[in-house]
C-alpha cells in the first residue's frame, strides 16, 4: 500500500509538470472557454472628512473631503470634493477642489489618474474661479500610508502641487489613531487668491476614530497649519494670521 502511494504521488507530480511544461510551451485555452476572472462594475462614495474645525484665530468652518467612484479593477472614473464653509463671514460655501478623473491601476496598490478640476463658489459668483487640468497618483506609501500627489495646471497657466497622507493607528479593533499631513506648493504667483510662489503651507492634524460601525465613524482631532513665504505675506496684508491651530469634531462615512 505504501509503494502504491508513493507510484500514485510521482504519477500526479509528473501530470502536473507536463501540464505546466504544456503551458509553458504555448498552450492556450480554447477560444470558447470564459474567462477565468471575471471583472463586475461596482462603485463606492467614501466621505473621508466631514468636520466642524474651530480655530484658535478666525471663524468656525465646516469642511468636507468627499470622494466616489465607478468601474472595476483596473479602471475606474473619480469624482473628488474638497472645500469649506466659513461660519459667519456671509460667503457661500468655497469648493477648494471638484474634479473628475479618469483613473487607471498601475502597480498593485497604485493608480494614475487624470482630469479637469475646478475650484470656486458652489453656484455662485463671489469666489475667484479657476478651472485645471490634473493628473495625480494616488495609492498606498510602505507602512500603508495612504497618499495622494497631484499637480494642477489652471486654465491660466499657474501650475501648483499638492501631496496628502495619512495613516491608520489601530488602538482596538474599532478605535483608531490617525496622523495627517498636507503639504502645498506652486510654481506661480496667483496675488487674487493669496497665492505665493514655493511652500504655500503646511497642515498637520491628528484625529482619533471609532467605528461604531465599518461605516459609520465619529472622530474628534486636533490640527495645526503655517503658511510660509509670499503666501503668508499676502495672509498678512489682507488681515490673516500665518500660523494656527484647532479642534475639529467629525465623521467618517462609506458606502
Amino acid at each position: 500500500m505504501k509503494r502504491y502511494h508513493i507510484a500514485l504521488g510521482v504519477a500526479v507530480g509528473a501530470a502536473t509538470l507536463t501540464g505546466i511544461a504544456e503551458a509553458q510551451d504555448g498552450y492556450r485555452a480554447p477560444a470558447d472557454w470564459p474567462s477565468p476572472v471575471v471583472e463586475h462594475l461596482h462603485g463606492a462614495l467614501i466621505v473621508d472628512r466631514l468636520e466642524y474645525a474651530m480655530p484658535d484665530e478666525g471663524d468656525d468652518a465646516l469642511v468636507w473631503d468627499v470622494s466616489a467612484w465607478y468601474g472595476g479593477d483596473v479602471n475606474r472614473v473619480y469624482l473628488k470634493a474638497e472645500g469649506e464653509n466659513v461660519q459667519g463671514d456671509g460667503e457661500d460655501a468655497e469648493l477648494e477642489s471638484l474634479d473628475l478623473l479618469y483613473s487607471r491601476l498601475i502597480a498593485p496598490f497604485w493608480e494614475l489618474q487624470g482630469g479637469v478640476g475646478y475650484q470656486g463658489g458652489i453656484a455662485t459668483d463671489d469666489h475667484d474661479e479657476r478651472y485645471f487640468g490634473v493628473v495625480a497618483l494616488q495609492g498606498l506609501a510602505p507602512y500603508r500610508i495612504e497618499t495622494e500627489l497631484d499637480l494642477r495646471v489652471s486654465d491660466e497657466g499657474d501650475v501648483s502641487a499638492s501631496l496628502e497622507g495619512e495613516y491608520d493607528l489601530r488602538l482596538t479593533q474599532r478605535t483608531f489613531l490617525q496622523p495627517r499631513v498636507e503639504v502645498a506648493l506652486a510654481a506661480d504667483e496667483v496675488p487674487r487668491l493669496g497665492i505665493g510662489e514655493g511652500l504655500n503651507h503646511l497642515r498637520t492634524g491628528l484625529r482619533l476614530r471609532h467605528e461604531i460601525t465599518r461605516k459609520f465613524a465619529p472622530y474628534v482631532g486636533v490640527y495645526w497649519e503655517k503658511r510660509y513665504g509670499d503666501t503668508a505675506d499676502f495672509a498678512r496684508a489682507d488681515g490673516g494670521s500665518t500660523e494656527d491651530t484647532g479642534v475639529v469634531a467629525g465623521l467618517r462615512l462609506w458606502y
